[in-house]
């Protein structure tokens, strides 16, 4: 894997241009794009051993970095919906990310859109990941008008399934996979499968 620096290259103070996504606020947050300034936090969110449990474990600053490019590029080639940075509004404080992705693999559930979310620990326990993925599933339906929105996890991640469930996602135990991008001998490899379609989404209000 090629070193990545981690001075930020690539990415400017403001996020500007045709690849700037769209800026989406809730009553506590701001889903935004991505800044050099969000390198260093995101690094600690993803070193911290209680946040990536259930996520193949802590990963380097080196893969953090290169995960911030990698989602700053995927606004480029998907303007319409990638990776937000998350920021909690007043204090401007980047807690995590969010957002909505095709898999980066070829088989059932994909194609598909997915939603996912990963926050800093001390944001944990406030409803955020809830008000955030709420904020891009309104931008997937109404916005775009994406037919359906999955969401994922393992099985023990309790606390990511009960976002789903609160987003009015249902567990689809007839889609449950092994994550292809998952090494076999990985306890996390399975995953359960959550669906959402629109029509549920407008209904339920």
């Amino acid at each position: 894997m090629p070193r990545t620096t981690t001075s930020g290259a690539g990415l400017s103070e403001r996020t500007r241009g045709a690849s700037a996504p769209p800026k989406l606020v809730t009553p506590r947050l701001l889903l935004r794009g991505w800044l050099a300034v969000d390198l260093a936090p995101l690094r600690t969110i993803n070193a911290d051993q209680e946040v990536m449990a259930l996520l193949g474990g802590p990963i380097s600053a080196e893969a953090s970095d290169m995960l911030v490019r990698r989602f700053h590029q995927k606004w480029k080639e998907e303007p319409r919906f990638g990776w937000w940075a998350l920021e909690r509004a007043g204090s401007g404080e980047m807690i995590g990310f969010v957002g909505l992705s095709r898999p980066d693999f070829d088989q059932p559930p994909a194609p598909c859109v997915e939603i996912g979310w990963r926050l800093a620990r001390s944001a944990w326990g406030q409803g955020y990941a809830t008000e955030a993925a709420r904020a891009c599933l309104a931008h997937a339906f109404e916005q775009i008008g994406l037919a359906e929105v999955l969401s994922f996890t393992t099985p023990d991640n309790l606390r990511s399934r009960r976002v789903m469930e609160r987003l009015g996602m249902h567990h689809d135990p007839s889609g449950d996979f092994n994550h292809p991008l998952v090494p076999r001998h990985v306890t996390e490899r399975h995953h359960v499968l959550y669906r959402l379609r629109a029509a549920d989404w407008t209904r339920e209000g």
